[in-house]
């Protein structure tokens, strides 16, 4: 058997991380998923239950041990590590949870998912990244760069500290020739979304909601050998709602 690549991608069970899954599939990559739900075996790519590990990014300690899950499978070497798990809390009716609202418990659950759980792992699978020159993608947000009518201030706020974390991640792992991106998807049509939306895609330049499956080819360029010369950045995936 030739030496497949292998990609870890955290929040697979939906929206753009099942997308993004399907891409790596298709291409031939090992996808190891992670995300609290067990595995499902509706899912409809090969070896996904052995490839699947149970992970509430919530818990730091969780998360520090299942470094040495991830380790035991991948065999020394990580092609990919795609951050894309978060949470965005509501309030009662799916309220928008915003800066003088927000419990002090919420800010720490969404920073840990969102946020923490992106350098944990990355730190943590450092050698194994370094060994396969590998690619790191943390997926952002529209909503780190501007106030956005949904998604709540914590969520927000996270999501702009992972544009700063690509940043310093880009500078800090290139020397060990491993390159890290971003993405910032807009309004993508996954479960996500909340009512309403419809008012902002009215709105948009391309005038229409964005397709998971849009999405993750973004992931897919960041960790493919065509980005090669390609790191510290953040792609907009948005239909240019960002100008």
């Amino acid at each position: 058997m030739t030496d497949q690549k292998v990609v870890v991608l955290t929040g697979a069970s939906r929206g753009i991380g099942h997308a993004t899954v399907k891409r790596f599939s298709s291409e031939g990559w090992r996808v190891l998923t992670c995300s609290r739900q067990p595995f499902d075996p509706r899912c409809p790519w090969p070896g996904g239950e052995d490839n699947h590990i149970q992970l509430d990014l919530a818990d730091p300690k969780k998360t520090i041990e299942a470094i040495e899950v991830i380790k035991s499978r991948v065999n020394g070497k990580l092609d990919a590590l795609v951050n894309n798990a978060g949470i965005s809390p509501k309030g009662d009716g799916g309220k928008r949870l915003n800066t003088l609202e927000t419990d002090l418990r919420t800010w720490g659950h969404v920073f840990h998912v969102n946020f923490f759980a992106s350098v944990i792992l990355a730190r943590g699978l450092q050698a194994e990244l370094v060994a396969a020159k590998g690619a790191v993608v943390n997926v952002t947000s529209i909503a780190g760069v501007r106030v956005h009518p949904f998604a709540g201030a914590a969520y927000a706020t996270s999501k702009a500290a992972l544009a700063a974390l690509t940043r310093e991640m880009a500078h800090d792992f290139g020397p060990l020739g491993v390159r890290v991106n971003a993405i910032a998807p807009g309004e993508v049509e996954t479960a996500i979304l909340s009512p309403g939306t419809d008012k902002i895609v009215e709105q948009l330049p391309l005038r229409r909601l964005g397709q998971p499956g849009e999405v993750a080819d973004a992931i897919w360029f960041l960790c493919s050998p065509q980005s090669s010369y390609i790191s510290g950045t953040e792609i907009e995936v948005n239909g240019a709602q960002h100008v």
